[in-house]
């Protein structure tokens, strides 16, 4: 019996000026090296330069110690939520073009939550 593959066909992406030009880039995907801020009590934030296809993004992972009491930690990973949201938003603002005529579809928008 004669067995038959698929062959997936993909455009490269050609490296860029600060990927890395290692095992982390593949055929689509090419990612910067990581800049690692240690916080305090173990706390890390690693984040880092990628491209996929023709579209590059910051790749942001956070690690953040939590209290042992339960009820503390929901309120840390609530605000964590809530400064990633702020983050979201601020790196978002510094790219009006983007985000033009957006907001008319989406008239929530801007609007506090009460």
């Amino acid at each position: 019996m004669a067995r038959t593959m698929a062959r997936f066909s993909r455009t490269e992406t050609p490296h860029t000026d600060w990927c890395t030009r290692d095992h982390r880039c593949g055929v689509t995907l090419h990612q910067a090296p990581d800049i690692i801020a240690d916080g305090p009590l173990g706390g890390r934030a690693v984040i880092t330069r990628v491209r996929a296809a023709d579209v590059d993004y910051a790749e942001i992972r956070i690690r953040v110690p939590l209290s042992r009491t339960e009820d503390t930690a929901r309120r840390q990973l609530g605000l964590a939520l809530h400064l990633c949201r702020e983050l979201l938003a601020a790196v978002a603002a510094i790219r009006p073009a983007a985000l033009h005529g957006r907001a008319a579809d989406r008239p929530a928008l801007g609007r506090r939550a009460a």
